[in-house]
């Protein structure tokens, strides 16, 4: 762990250098700020991401909270700054080519960041919209045809997300009148200690067919057995490795956050598989990180629902999700079974997305055959 810390706090402190470096040839920042001021700068906003978290660690919420709000706006306009100025070093060779232009060329790229940012920030606040996918289930009994479920990841509940926030979703939710509400993964951000008394209004989010929910990577950092406590607490049916009848002949499979244990995923998969009721009918599985789909596929599931990749969040960053996670966002067909990929509902660190807010996804689910095999998003 702290070896990862150290990692991070030195990635961090390189952002941070590489951005201030370039800063100093923009001329507006150049007249008012001395290079000694620029450092300073750069040294109080790298402090304040750990300092947020030494507060809230400390329980000194009234300070860390805020802080590490307005820090988590920060982390994004530093990754966007980041960004649009190291595009310019390939054109000019790094500052070689065109040197009587880079103080514009930079200054253009600073104002671009900062418009993306704040375009992000809007996005990221949004309420998540709903999008309404219809599913077609081999095996799905035809008394089940048309059955609703609405599906939900990546809450990240107690850093960005509070109270106001988790009721206007549980709001949509109910709206939404499902038969069933799957919440697949990350409940929790960072601590579980910061959700636990958001309880009360966990407890209000209902279905005719109950609330089922997986952990998450997230929800794993957050507390690990605390945080099952909690969900299993608001009366979710928490689905770790394991099966249960959602009705009958529809079953759900949930499993533990499978990017945590990626030398395992398949075994992981395969055995909560084999769990499921012997006859016909449709599986569901809820994986939170889309990963051993054709394992899933091999051994029975007809639709694997899963979030964690958030499609990206922020430009350009979801180009490197895509490379780790080529089931990215949206709809699948993998070896026959169909895999939806959510973009959450929430965020994760910085509260901004770019370029489409969150979603709750509002399954129908269809009795019928399957799709062709393929595997693009559609």
């Amino acid at each position: 762990m702290w070896r990862f810390i150290l990692s991070a706090l030195i990635i961090w402190a390189g952002l941070h250098a590489y951005v201030f470096w370039r800063l100093g040839s923009v001329p507006l920042l150049a007249r008012h700020l001395t290079r000694l001021h620029r450092w300073l700068l750069a040294a109080l906003l790298w402090a304040s991401f750990p300092l947020a978290r030494w507060l809230t660690h400390r329980h000194l919420d009234a300070l860390g909270v805020p802080l590490e709000f307005a820090a988590n706006i920060w982390m994004g306009t530093l990754f966007l700054l980041f960004s649009t100025l190291l595009t310019l070093e390939p054109l000019t060779l790094g500052g070689w080519l065109f040197r009587r232009a880079i103080p514009t060329l930079r200054t253009t790229a600073v104002a671009v960041a900062l418009t993306l940012s704040g375009v992000a920030l809007v996005q990221g606040l949004r309420a998540p919209t709903i999008q309404a996918e219809e599913i077609t289930l081999p095996g799905l009994p035809p008394a089940l045809d048309g059955l609703t479920l609405a599906t939900i990841s990546d809450l990240h509940l107690g850093t960005t997300h509070h109270e106001a926030w988790l009721r206007a979703r549980i709001d949509q939710l109910h709206t939404l009148q499902a038969d069933a509400i799957l919440v697949v993964g990350d409940l929790v951000d960072s601590d579980v200690r910061r959700v636990e008394p958001l309880l009360p209004i966990l407890k209000t989010l209902h279905a005719p067919l109950g609330v089922w929910a997986v952990y998450g990577n997230h929800d794993t950092f957050g507390g690990g057995e605390r945080t099952a406590e909690l969900i299993r607490a608001a009366g979710f049916r928490l689905l770790r490795d394991e099966c249960a009848p959602l009705a009958p002949g529809l079953t759900l499979a949930g499993v533990d956050d499978l990017g945590l244990r990626r030398h395992t995923a398949a075994d992981a998969v395969t055995r909560t598989l084999s769990g499921r009721p012997a006859g016909d009918g449709a599986t569901i599985l809820l994986s939170h990180t889309p990963m051993a789909a054709e394992t899933a596929a091999t051994h029975g599931a007809q639709l694997m629902l899963s979030g964690h990749t958030h499609a990206g969040q922020l430009w350009p960053f979801g180009e490197l999700v895509r490379l780790v996670h080529p089931l990215f966002h949206g709809r699948y067909n993998v070896a026959g079974m169909q895999v939806y990929v959510s973009r959450g509902a929430g965020t994760w660190g910085p509260p901004m997305r770019l370029w489409q807010p969150g979603e709750i996804v509002l399954l129908r689910l269809r009795t019928g055959h399957p799709m062709p095999d393929t595997a693009q998003a559609q």
